[in-house]
């Protein structure tokens, strides 16, 4: 029985914490219901696995366990500053992404102050400003019928949602767990009406699984908005995911300041060196890319058949109506051995986020869901 004598004690944000939940892990599926080969397609991990370059620089690095990392990420930072073309100064590293996102809520949000992001947005942006004792201004989304980005950021909300009180307002381009988008015209007129005193945090996390060509790319505003900080991982489509590293990009003034709170040798030996060579790994990006895309039409074109709507997505992951509440055929893929994703919590307890596999494992995904609708 879990004691609760010291929930009075914590601060206030987090006595009513609900802490995140990750998609459940394929040895749990097995452990639980005793299925063999189950197929995991809820975190939106590359199905192609870590990249090559990546994976060959971490088996050499694992040699050198019994030292610290280097606490500046020296190498990593100075082959990213050549990458985006930036300063080394101007990017701040993270155990992923979501690290950087919790650093900023860490030097900006308190009791007395806000932050402000979309409904259907990032469950992190909500735990990070609740557990700093801020308070989460939820801007509406765009309607469900919206004929172009249902569930979709609404730049007017989020605007109106802005008060003196806002210190960060944070928006994902694409939006998880909806793949719905803003284009370059939408978002950089949205920076633009932001008060500069505010911090606007742009969480990419999905950027390059984009190929349209109004898509933004946020690293190329940095000289006229010292208020945007971008968020990268390694996590995506360079299938570095297990080792946890992401990085922030902005104005040195303002990664200076975030850089504060980062915890010492908060990314370890192994994620450095993965991430540093998988840089050079374009072959692997590409590739990832293309299958993403393949995948996504495919999971597309067999939900169609099953009569099935979807938010339009520029992701690697479907965000897929049912018209029922969708832990229930979430549980029923489980019994199928596949795991997808519920997200009742992002307020969509009709939707499952399904992420795009392999050709073999999106056919999986649809002879399983055939079998549960019955169809």
């Amino acid at each position: 029985m879990t004691s609760k004598r010291f929930v009075h004690r914590a601060t206030l944000g987090v006595q009513g914490l609900h802490p995140y939940v990750p998609g459940k892990p394929v040895e749990e599926l097995e452990r639980e219901l005793g299925i063999l080969d189950s197929i995991k397609l809820a975190s939106n991990e590359n199905p192609l696995g870590p990249s090559p370059l990546g994976w060959a620089a971490a088996q050499q690095a694992a040699g050198d366990l019994n030292l610290y990392p280097d606490d500046t990420g020296h190498r990593l930072r100075s082959r990213l500053s050549r990458e985006h073309d930036v300063d080394p100064s101007q990017i701040v590293l993270g155990a992923g992404s979501s690290d950087v996102l919790d650093m900023v809520a860490r030097t900006f949000l308190g009791p007395g102050v806000n932050a402000v992001f979309a409904n259907h947005s990032f469950a992190m942006y909500g735990i990070y400003t609740q557990a700093s004792g801020a308070e989460s201004r939820v801007a509406p989304a765009l309607p469900a019928d919206h004929p172009t980005q249902p569930f979709g950021h609404d730049p007017g909300t989020l605007l109106a949602a802005i008060d003196s009180n806002t210190r960060v307002v944070f928006i994902a381009n694409p939006n998880n767990p909806t793949g719905t988008w803003l284009s370059r015209t939408e978002l950089e007129a949205f920076i633009t009406q932001v008060p500069p005193e505010v911090v606007v945090v742009l969480d990419e996390a999905y950027t390059q699984y984009v190929s349209d060509a109004s898509f933004p790319d946020g690293i190329q505003w940095l000289a006229q908005y010292p208020n945007l900080l971008v968020t990268r991982t390694f996590s995506k489509i360079y299938g570095l995911a297990g080792l946890r590293i992401g990085y922030g990009v902005g104005n040195p003034e303002l990664v200076s300041l975030v850089g504060r709170v980062r915890h010492p040798f908060n990314v370890n030996t192994v994620a450095l060196a993965a991430a540093e060579a998988a840089l050079d790994d374009g072959d692997f990006v590409r590739r990832s890319a293309e299958v993403n895309a393949a995948g996504r039409t495919q999971l597309g074109r067999g939900l169609h058949a099953l009569g099935l709507r979807f938010i339009p997505s520029v992701a690697n992951f479907l965000c897929v109506e049912f018209g029922l509440p969708g832990i229930d055929i979430y549980e029923a893929l489980l019994r199928e051995g596949v795991i997808v994703r519920p997200v009742a919590n992002y307020g969509l307890p009709n939707h499952l986020r399904i992420t795009v596999g392999t050709e073999n494992e999106n056919r999986v995904l649809l002879d399983a869901l055939t079998r549960v609708l019955g169809r």
